[in-house]
């Protein structure tokens, strides 16, 4: 039995020391180095060379070089409830006064790196937790996750001009948050997928709804992205309430499944498991330039990615230094060094020779294809060193948001990712029964029933359809302590209902009366 252990117990040390066996040699971390810790959903090309290159701009400026140790427990969305957590136990366990800043050290991580300006904006409004005083009663501590950063105004104007892209900012004007990239929001696709399934290359949302693409869309659960929620919500901003409802039904019909990162679905794509997806602008060029062999062009890559015409949200991908991290002042130079035109090149310059001076400007390894965030990036000295030839302060749209985000989670969760086996019967009977030519009365009230949206009912009794109008009003119901659980089973039940019937429709062909 004592042998048994040790042998297990052995095989265990070998396994962990694994890592440390195989690290090539030359890259231990330099004794004198500072450390950063950065929590991300970013890939580990932009880690690298993002790691890379700090660590030489700090030494050359600062005199000693830089370990970044990453954090990757997911994507944005999942970091900001991991932090919400943590921030609300801290100040729960009385290590996080109200009025008071937190320690130094106090937390685990120095700074959010990636994401998008809407989640950045959740970490700066914080947490809210509600305190047993006791005999006292309670009372309620509020309070953001990230620190102000003070800039001048010089400064500000210098890296960002007008704090506008679209109908979005750069920055956040109370110092919370400050974009260091641009993230457009468009469509991966598999040109031999395509041409298999006898589909145009796509060039619109719209196109993602054609009943061929059933099983071959690679789509992303909001509830896991940021990111994704983020590129839905530009679907809605672009074709409003009823049209971009549809359109995201469709689209959710046709998925193969949904993936819990926006990083997987154009990997799906580039390995011909999905025909096409929803995709951030860089993830989809990236994988299109992966796959092209020397010499060729990128329109001639097997993956192809487009920007939707007159629909290209452009958004901020902000950085956010987190309150009581262990370094903020290493924290502030990283963020100083994201908005240098040498930090900028590294987004979008190609990549320079392996013998190139230390610190040339560009990346070593990956050309990243990001969007700078300053405008004077895209001025021609830099642009022609360029990878990609987009300007994003030219071509971005500028639909309003409407406000509507908030409910994406919530009802692609319930009519779409919750239930999609019931959902995909449904949209298969009803373009079977639209080919096969059925009654057109029959046809429209399965139409209705796919895309019908939910009665709300509070908790008064009093009921509402949720639409563009009682929108408001809804979603302060679903924010009620104690009802989202409740709500999430009526929905759910209501969309399952409505699609059982669709498909009993078709099978049937008998209305009820």
């Amino acid at each position: 039995m004592i042998i048994k252990i040790a042998v297990v117990f052995g095989s265990l040390l070998a396994l962990l020391a694994l890592p440390f066996a195989f690290r090539p040699a030359g890259v231990a971390d330099p004794a004198n180095a500072a450390r950063l810790v950065v929590v991300t959903p970013h890939n580990e090309q932009i880690r690298y060379e993002f790691g890379r290159a700090f660590s030489v701009w700090h030494e050359r400026e600062h005199g000693v070089p830089v370990v970044i140790d990453w954090r990757v427990p997911g994507g944005t969305s999942e970091i900001r409830r991991l932090l919400e957590a943590q921030y609300t136990r801290a100040i729960r366990t009385g290590h996080i006064v109200e009025g008071q800043p937190a320690p130094v050290g106090l937390m685990p991580y120095d700074l959010l790196f990636g994401g998008g300006a809407y989640d950045h904006g959740l970490i700066k409004r914080g947490v809210s937790v509600v305190m047993d005083q006791g005999g006292e009663g309670v009372r309620s501590v509020s309070r953001p996750m990230s620190v102000r950063i003070a800039f001048d105004e010089a400064t500000l104007y210098e890296w960002f001009g007008e704090n506008r892209i679209g109908v979005g900012a750069l920055y956040d004007p109370d110092g919370y948050w400050f974009g260091s990239a641009l993230t457009a929001f468009g469509i991966v696709y598999s040109r031999e997928a395509l041409d298999r399934l006898g589909l145009p290359e796509p060039a619109s949302w719209e196109a993602l709804t054609d009943p061929r693409y059933t099983g071959w869309l690679a789509m992303t659960d909001p509830r896991q992205s940021g990111s994704v929620t983020t590129s839905y919500d530009s679907i809605l901003n672009s074709y409003g309430w009823d049209k971009g409802w549809r359109i995201l039904r469709g689209m959710a019909a046709n998925a193969r499944s949904f993936v819990d990162s926006s990083q997987k679905a154009p990997i799906e794509v580039s390995a011909n498991n999905a025909a096409a997806g929803p995709s951030i602008g860089f993830y989809g060029r990236y994988q299109s330039q992966s796959l092209l062999r020397p010499g060729q062009e990128a329109h001639e890559s097997p993956v192809g990615y487009i920007d939707p015409p007159g629909m290209v949200f452009i958004d901020s991908d902000p950085i956010s230094i987190l309150d009581g991290g262990p370094n903020p002042e290493i924290a502030r130079r990283f963020l100083e060094f994201t908005l240098t035109e040498e930090g900028q090149a590294l987004w979008q310059y190609r990549r320079v020779d392996a013998d190139a001076p230390v610190d040339a400007w560009g990346p070593r390894r990956f050309e990243l294809r990001r969007m700078p965030i300053r405008r004077v990036m895209y001025e021609d000295h830099h642009a022609r060193r360029f990878v990609d030839t987009l300007d994003p302060f030219n071509v971005v749209s500028d639909h309003p948001s409407r406000g509507w985000r908030g409910m994406i989670e919530i009802l692609m969760g319930t009519f779409a990712i919750d239930i999609h086996a019931d959902m995909r019967r449904a949209w298969i009977a009803m373009h079977e029964a639209h080919a096969r030519g059925e009654d057109p009365a029959l046809l429209a009230r399965m139409d209705e029933l796919f895309y019908a949206m939910p009665v709300h009912v509070f908790p008064d009794g009093r009921e509402v359809l949720l639409t563009e109008d009682t929108y408001d009003d809804v979603r302060a119901d679903w924010r009620t302590p104690g009802r989202a659980p409740e709500l999430r089973i009526a929905y759910t039940n209501f969309f399952r209902a409505n699609y059982r019937e669709v498909a009993r429709l078709a099978r049937t062909g008998a209305l009820r009366e």
